[in-house]
């Protein structure tokens, strides 16, 4: 679904990446604890770009990696970890002269994640997701299993949880949330004076309820899908897209499955027996800045809207940056410039 109805317990925490200096003994995830690490500090001279590789090591693929410099559950046998620990100036990875250096935390980080069997992940985009039991075990009515998750992490940390939010200052957080706008003096009183022990689902019942509702959830799509009234570039005209934006208002109010979202706005058109609407989806495809002045070179400008829609489905759909493999194989996303035109050519 494009919306998911909110839990009962708003909680907003945002976790980021872990410290690398405070992790449980927990089994550490590539991606999450690893990759950053090494795309920060190795991947520059030990990575996917050919032109710029050292000693034909390779960090970033796993077989090339545990062919020679890791010993999979061995930390004292890897070369990776003798040289990220040496005091040899001549030895240390990262080289001294590269101005990149691992903190203790870091480099204790991939002693402990090469001991417990050195484990790579494809980029996170080509993951599917996967249900995972809750870490703890709740018996308050009040908390949910969202709450497990992130109370779990708290703990891990070593932090405290922030005491539960007033009524008041609960509502201004949902409503601000689901309709991006403050709670009226009327809703704030009725919700205060709700002793019900549903009181907040009716509130988000509500919301979700509110017109409203589609135009905040819009916003960011509509930043993603780079919308704009205007054709971009030096006049600058008016351009008649804003019928697009109240079909994608209108896609968040109806719950429009996401798949057929994407679906419609990528090829409404294709769709057997294609209604207005869904016609009207593909506006999606040519949002992009178009160049109206005279004397530019129609060819130029038609390259650059498809490297446009290329980029655009790259970051929308597929959570990855595609600017770089138009020039050259991506030197963190896994993506070769080859594959690069191979999307690019639906667009052309």
């Amino acid at each position: 679904m494009l919306a998911t109805r909110p839990f009962p317990i708003l909680a907003v925490l945002l976790l980021g990446l872990p410290s690398t200096d405070g992790l449980a003994e927990e089994q550490l995830r590539f991606n999450r604890d690893i990759r950053p690490i090494l795309s920060e500090n190795c991947y520059h001279c030990h990575g996917p770009d050919d032109a710029a590789r050292a000693a034909d090591l390779r960090l970033d693929a796993e077989e090339a990696a545990k062919e020679w410099a890791i010993v999979a559950g061995d930390a004292e046998a890897s070369e990776l970890i003798s040289r990220v620990f040496s005091d040899d100036a001549d030895l240390v990875m990262p080289p001294p002269d590269s101005e990149r250096s691992l903190t203790e935390g870091q480099k204790e980080t991939l002693r402990k994640w090469v001991q417990q069997g050195a484990g790579y992940e494809p980029h996170w985009s080509f993951l599917p997701p996967r249900k995972e039991e809750p870490p703890l075990a709740l018996d308050d009515a009040n908390f949910n299993l969202i709450d497990c998750f992130v109370l779990d992490r708290i703990r891990q940390a070593k932090l405290s949880r922030a005491r539960p939010a007033d009524r008041e200052t609960l509502l201004r957080r949902m409503t601000f949330d689901l309709i991006g706008l403050p709670p009226t003096l009327d809703e704030i009183e009725s919700y205060v004076g709700d002793d019900s022990p549903i009181a907040t689902e009716r509130v988000i019942d509500r919301l979700l309820a509110d017109p409203r509702f589609g135009e905040r959830m819009a916003a960011d799509w509509l930043d993603v899908a780079r919308y704009s009234d205007t054709y971009g570039y030096q006049v600058d005209r008016d351009r008649f897209v804003w019928p697009w934006r109240d079909w994608v208002v209108d896609a968040f109010n109806r719950n429009l499955p996401y798949d057929q979202f994407l679906t419609e706005q990528l090829a409404g058109d294709l769709l057997p027996d294609a209604t207005r609407d869904q016609i009207l989806a593909t506006t999606f495809s040519r949002l992009h800045p178009q160049k109206v002045e005279g004397g530019s070179v129609p060819e130029e400008f038609r390259i650059e809207y498809v490297a446009d829609r290329t980029q655009t489905v790259g970051t929308a759909f597929l959570g990855l940056t595609m600017e770089c493999c138009r020039c050259h194989s991506h030197k963190y996303d896994p993506i070769t410039q080859t594959e690069y035109y191979e999307l690019s050519a639906f667009f052309a």
